[in-house]
């Protein structure tokens, strides 16, 4: 069968060619990481200019026997320094002043913020007004809390703790002035009290995040099941705020053990109080051994990094804790 063309009918026309589709084109793997890290780049520029580089500098100048008023005797030394540090008697008593107030401040600082969550955490009447006033403390500047602790509070003429002492005796009948000087008599004990006072309401924010993510359900079915107050705080709050209270710890050590304002402000260093921190700025401004200042603040940052290791395990494990319920 054939067909005729007609000068009616027009001529056939061949299907319209579809050109093939091709499939997007997609950065290799590779440039689409580095495409997703760019805009943090300046960050990790800032970040490496601020502090990698100066503790770089640091490790440097530790190599160097380094009198700053004798620059042109600078030799070379290696790990002379070091020794040095670990057998100075001053800084070995530094190390320990260091430990004891760490530890000191830690755990007083922990048991005080976890009495205060657990006040905290029961509703009353002005609660927020409370939880303000408490918090309070943890947001003044370091060097002025330890200014008002110094002058407002333990001065023998006119603080506050012999002004309270004063009145206590003369309801008594006490008619000697008490003027006991805290500082003099008791200067660890003074520094740890200004630390304790400023780090306790972080040690409370931190447990009473950890009260408030506890489930309620568990505690109604322990009460249903009749167990009293002391009982679900030993065997359920306790144990659900171990990692909280790790938490709170390993990040105070780190701060302590740094500490350099209290000691300064409160008693410069001398009484037995030099810690790490004091004993590095005595050494470096004082002595101008550059070099051995340089060495002992190597092996605070050293310790510091051993401590912070362990604190980004517990927030990673309370992180999966979270996201598992």
């Amino acid at each position: 069968m054939t067909v005729q063309l007609t000068a009616e009918s027009p001529p056939p026309t061949a299907p319209p060619s579809r050109a093939p589709v091709r499939p997007a084109v997609r950065p290799p793997g590779r440039l689409r990481a580095w495409a997703t890290r760019a805009p943090l780049l300046p960050a990790l520029v800032f970040l490496i200019a601020v502090t990698q580089l100066p503790f770089a500098v640091t490790l440097v100048i530790s190599l160097f026997d380094w009198y700053a008023l004798d620059p042109d005797a600078r030799e070379f030394t290696g790990l002379s320094n070091y020794g040095s540090v670990l057998s100075d008697p001053a800084m070995r008593s530094s190390v320990v002043t260091t430990a004891v107030l760490t530890a000191t401040v830690v755990l007083a600082s922990l048991v005080l913020g976890l009495v205060l969550a657990l006040l905290l955490n029961r509703s009353f009447r002005g609660r927020g007004l409370v939880r303000t006033m408490l918090i309070a403390p943890f947001l003044i500047v370091p060097v002025a809390a330890a200014l008002l602790w110094k002058h407002a509070l333990f001065n023998p003429e006119y603080g506050l703790f012999n002004g309270a002492l004063n009145w206590l005796g003369s309801l008594v009948g006490m008619e000697e002035v008490v003027q006991p000087d805290w500082i003099s008599e008791m200067p660890l004990l003074a520094v740890e009290a200004s630390l304790v006072w400023q780090w306790t309401p972080f040690m409370m924010l931190i447990v009473l995040a950890g009260l408030q993510s506890f489930p309620t359900e568990t505690l109604e079915a322990a009460r249903l099941d009749g167990a009293g107050g002391w009982q679900i705080f030993r065997h359920l709050t306790l144990p659900h705020l171990r990692r909280y209270l790790e938490l709170g710890g390993l990040l105070g050590s780190i701060y302590i053990v740094q500490h350099f304002d209290a000691v300064f402000t409160i008693t410069a260093g001398s009484l037995g109080t030099a810690n790490l921190p004091y004993t590095i700025y005595h050494t470096f401004y004082r002595a101008h051994e550059y070099g051995l200042a340089s060495a002992a603040g190597v092996l605070v940052v050293i310790g510091s990094i051993v401590i912070a290791t362990f604190a980004l395990r517990v927030v990673s494990s309370l992180f999966s804790e979270e996201v598992s319920r």
